[in-house]
């Protein structure tokens, strides 16, 4: 039986942000400690992350981008010099594992041997644009994946979900012309990047192929859940995606220090529950998550582990 794969690697706490910045290492350690006392760390698959080339990332990236994260990286820098994401000495040979950890948790999804997946990767991606990383972000993991699953494995048409509470300006860049890219973004509207406005569609022939939904401060599990049903159910239905791709940011919860949002650790139970039925609708079950976002290490190691259970329980019945 396809199991549940889990990319969770001890590489990726090399990515050092400096001290006191919130994506930080112990992000990771809180996850597996929330997994390893729910005994759902035996129950996965674990897979083994590998770099990703420089031609994979050129399907979402410039060559020019990839000189300045190789550039800024030799000369010491603590940031990009692109915008605000914070690297170390080892920085970008980590965002390559993570990324190239993605799709190899998409090439198990879609060759079969993986029932669905769980890249608790970082550094995040969701806000890196072709041109420039931003926001704790240097390469776009879900935006590289939902192009390697066209590439390597010839889908027609991928959908991206982003629950994070900050909107992923960087994935909804990469596919704004792109009509075999349907990227759905609920998230606080007022909060950092600024973009994500219900108005922002897509453009030229990826118009409609974008779809926004912005909450104000203070929505709730019930308001955020309802309204990525209200917009999920019947996008999918006419857009009949291939692969669920999932931007799982746990930064919504109402104990993260960078969100406002009131979710409990068991919304995103819920939460992944909504996306699974849509994948099992339409994708054959095929869902693939990727952590983004989630800063308080308490509820980010809750959240993952709720978010996890219900991806075993869906590869399980």
């Amino acid at each position: 039986m396809p199991a549940t794969g889990l990319l969770l690697d001890p590489a990726f706490r090399l990515h050092h942000t400096g001290s006191h910045h919130p994506e930080c290492p112990e992000r990771l350690d809180a996850i597996e400690q929330a997994l390893r006392q729910r005994g759902l760390l035996q129950r996965c698959r674990r897979l083994t992350p590998r770099p990703i080339s420089d031609a994979e990332l050129l399907r979402c990236h410039s060559q020019s981008y990839l000189h300045t994260v190789r550039r800024d990286g030799a000369y010491g820098r603590s940031e990009l010099s692109t915008g605000d994401t914070a690297i170390g000495e080892h920085s970008e040979d980590v965002a390559r594992l993570a990324a190239g950890g993605v799709l190899a948790a998409v090439d198990g999804v879609l060759e079969g041997s993986l029932a669905n997946a769980f890249a608790a990767v970082r550094p995040p991606g969701h806000h890196a644009e072709p041109e420039r990383g931003m926001g704790f972000c240097v390469f776009n993991n879900v935006a590289l994946a939902a192009r390697h699953a066209q590439a390597v494995h010839g889908l027609d048409r991928v959908l991206i979900v982003d629950w994070d509470v900050h909107h992923g300006n960087g994935t909804q860049a990469i596919f704004w012309r792109d009509p075999s890219v349907f990227y759905l973004s609920v998230h606080e509207w007022g909060n950092y990047p600024g973009s994500g406005a219900a108005t922002e569609r897509g453009e030229g022939p990826g118009a409609g192929t974008t779809c926004n939904c912005p909450l104000p401060a203070g929505s709730d599990g019930a308001t955020v859940l309802r309204t990525l049903e209200e917009a999920l159910r019947p996008a999918a239905a006419r857009f009949r995606p291939q692969l669920l791709l999932l931007s799982a940011g746990f930064d919504g919860h109402r104990r993260d220090p960078l969100g406002r949002f009131q979710l409990s650790s068991a919304d995103y139970g819920a939460l992944t529950d909504c996306c699974l039925g849509v994948a099992a609708e339409h994708c054959g079950g095929r869902l693939v998550s990727v952590l983004e976002g989630g800063y308080h290490l308490g509820a980010l190691g809750e959240s993952s582990a709720a978010h996890l259970e219900a991806l075993l329980e869906a590869q399980a019945g």
